[in-house]
């Protein structure tokens, strides 16, 4: 048994009659590595995310992280994101606007004691470099370092699998290059699975152990992202040039 191992199915019915169903049916399974969840927009990626996080439940199959089940259709479990040990970086951050930097970083933590969530946040800030900025307003800090923030929030609680759901889409190229050398390095610190969603070929080949290519809610191929992003096929010139 793999750290994470996925196998769900879920179809998601349209808001409107007219609206087309979409069926998302998956399965693999990952280490201590950063697999990245390659495919265009719409193919399921962030919903296999959030499925995995518990923000929506499967209509069937089994999720199970380092030997727990997080979910299983079968022994009817489902456990609900707090219980989850999963940390999440979302696509725009939900950072919480009323808070500040600080708070934001301990949110997750608020069950330790204040001398335990200030030495966390203090140690998390002095590794992302936010150490300046734990007093001020999120929504007086720029896009990297909200990025950072969310991060930081993310791992607080020391989760045993970390999502990211297209984290360098709002960020300009600088910006991106430092991402990319952060998540490098927090992945070979924490040495947790890491889950990464993008549609861009350049940060796949850059980051990925692994590559999984999503097509219309289906995987189409597994492997390392030198070898898919090529077009040697045509779903994987698909991929690496769509």
């Amino acid at each position: 048994m793999s750290l994470l191992d996925v196998a769900l199915s879920k179809t998601f019915v349209g808001v409107t009659p007219s609206a087309t169903s979409f069926y998302l049916d998956v399965q693999f399974s990952i280490d201590r590595e950063l697999v990245v969840l390659f495919g265009q927009s719409g193919c399921g990626k962030t919903s296999i995310l959030n499925a995995i996080a518990g923000l929506t439940s499967p209509d069937c199959g089994a999720i199970v992280l380092d030997g727990i089940p997080l979910f299983d259709g079968q022994r009817r479990i489902d456990l609900p994101p707090h219980r989850r040990s999963v940390g999440y970086v979302f696509q725009h951050y939900a950072l919480f606007p009323h808070l500040n930097v600080f708070q934001n970083i301990g949110f997750a933590i608020q069950n330790r004691s204040r001398r335990q969530r200030r030495r966390r946040v203090e140690e998390l800030a002095a590794w992302l470099h936010l150490e300046d900025l734990l007093d001020r307003p999120v929504r007086h800090i720029s896009g990297g370092q909200a990025q950072r923030v969310a991060i930081a929030r993310a791992i607080a609680h020391n989760p045993k699998v970390l999502l990211f759901d297209e984290p360098f889409s709002a960020l300009d190229e600088t910006l991106r290059t430092d991402l990319r050398k952060t998540l490098k390095r927090l992945h070979r610190q924490l040495q947790i699975p890491m889950l990464l969603v993008t549609h861009s070929r350049s940060e796949a080949l850059e980051l990925a152990d692994r590559l999984i290519s999503i097509e219309n809610g289906s995987i189409v191929e597994i492997g390392r992202p030198d070898r898919l992003l090529v077009p040697t096929s045509q779903i994987s010139n698909h991929f690496a040039w769509g």
